[in-house]
């Protein structure tokens, strides 16, 4: 079903079942799957491909435990040219792809969340909502992006990796900063990061450390919790 108000472009391939809602913008020589559910004034650009079963501009939900509602007032979700999304993804409003994004299948990216050119998003991993993640980052399958988190140019995640971004687990009284990681930065599988760390430039985070306190620019550490390496 495509909505009467919906724009879509030359040589666009829409497979069975698939809704493509009002007001949203598709380019040339794009692909979509089927069973494929695009809300209201998504973008998308040129030459992009999503899987089946994914959800594109999903508006964010609430509760009233939550302490911080999400906007009422999100701009569209907007992907640039030459991103590649896979099967079973939801990625909400408010978010932008940068030109040669890749999204795994079943990978979900929340609200206000800004992911620069040619980063990888691994199979299964989350992106929590208000993170920034610059050019050519590598987050690999089942990794945690906790929200208010910053991750700068040519970092590396490995699988399985954990972060945080409330220091006293929902008592209210510290303002939200998940992990910053610096150009260059190396994080090992199933390492942790607790709220606020900085780990510097090129720095490297061991297999499995959880990270307790601020990594130098350029050094390494390991363990529980990690110790710089001599």
């Amino acid at each position: 079903m495509i909505h009467q108000s919906a724009w879509i472009g030359k040589n666009v391939s829409l497979g069975e079942n698939t809704i493509i809602g009002p007001e949203v913008i598709i380019g040339d020589n794009t692909t979509i799957g089927s069973n494929v559910i695009i809300h209201k004034g998504t973008i998308i650009g040129s030459n992009v491909f999503i899987g089946d079963l994914t959800s594109l501009g999903k508006q964010p939900m609430t509760n009233k435990k939550m302490a911080r509602k999400p906007s009422s007032e999100l701009i569209p979700l907007s992907i640039s040219d030459n991103v590649t999304i896979g099967g079973n993804c939801v990625i909400y409003q408010g978010t932008i792809l940068h030109q040669g994004v890749l999204v795994g299948d079943l990978a979900s990216i929340r609200e206000n969340t800004e992911i620069a050119e040619d980063s990888i998003i691994g199979r299964n991993a989350t992106v929590e909502n208000n993170t920034r993640i610059g050019k050519q980052v590598t987050v690999q399958t089942n990794a945690y992006i906790t929200a208010d988190m910053v991750i700068e140019d040519d970092v590396f995640i490995g699988p399985c990796f954990s972060s945080s971004n409330d220091k006293y687990m929902g008592m209210g009284n510290y303002r939200h900063q998940g992990p910053i990681l610096k150009k260059g930065a190396k994080i090992g599988n199933n390492a942790t990061l607790l709220p606020g760390i900085i780990v510097g430039e090129n720095a490297v985070v061991g297999a499995g450390a959880v990270v307790t306190k601020n990594v130098a620019k350029g050094k390494t550490v390991i363990g529980n919790p990690a110790r710089q390496m001599d």
